[in-house]
């Protein structure tokens, strides 16, 4: 007879996801396409895959002191032309007879995301969505899980650092309850002739903490 699970060792629900896309807990096995998708998408302060490693090893279970949660989401190709002609199949109810379906060919890694929680205090680690599968809801769902999983892990508040230079994610984050607390100078690197966001002459672009009360 299987024990009872302890409600404080439980995890939060998962958001719905479109059909043919999941969420699941990231594994060792996913580092090397979570760190090619990194260097991609941050070119310029991509965590070596050393941070992943020393950022997985403490996603352990509470109880052992885990201080860390990572998911990934999965889903059908985001190349050129497959998974948007995919989904669009999907919905117009038009895939042909034998092809599979997105759900069928789901496994690639198109986002992840990572939590830091030592109550009272939480901390958005990072979050980042191929461009090819964007407009799917990919993003809300990691930070939605995000806040849900601060709170049953007893946070009061959940932090996270964006970039000045990037209104597209500050946008989303205000939507879900995030204000702008703070701005740390200098923080991230940047285009060193001094582009949009960067400090003049210091190639450099600043951090906006933002916040989200949990309580």
């Amino acid at each position: 007879m299987p024990w009872p699970v302890d409600p404080s060792e439980a995890e939060a629900a998962d958001p719905v996801l479109p059909a043919g896309y999941s969420m699941r807990p990231l594994e060792w096995a996913d580092l090397p396409a979570v760190h090619d998708l990194e260097q991609r998408l941050f070119p310029l302060d991509a965590w070596p895959l050393s941070f992943f490693e020393e950022e997985l090893s403490h996603a352990v279970p509470e109880h052992d002191g885990g201080t860390r949660a990572y998911r990934v989401v999965v889903g059908p190709d985001a190349g050129p032309g497959t998974a948007t002609d995919t989904v669009a199949r999907m919905e117009a109810g038009t895939e042909a007879e034998g092809e599979a379906d997105a759900g069928e060919a789901a496994g690639v890694v198109l986002g992840y995301c990572g939590l830091m929680c030592v109550p009272p205090l939480a901390d958005v680690q990072t979050i980042a969505v191929v461009p090819e599968a964007e407009g799917q809801g990919l993003g809300t769902a990691m930070l939605q899980w995000m806040v849900a999983e601060s709170g049953r892990r007893r946070a009061r508040d959940l932090l996270l650092e964006v970039r000045e230079d990037n209104p597209r994610a500050q946008a989303l984050y205000a939507r879900y309850g995030f204000e702008h607390i703070h701005t740390r100078a200098g923080y991230y690197p940047g285009d060193p002739a001094g582009g949009t966001g960067a400090r003049a002459g210091s190639g450099r672009v600043d951090a906006l903490i933002m916040r989200r009360r949990l309580v």
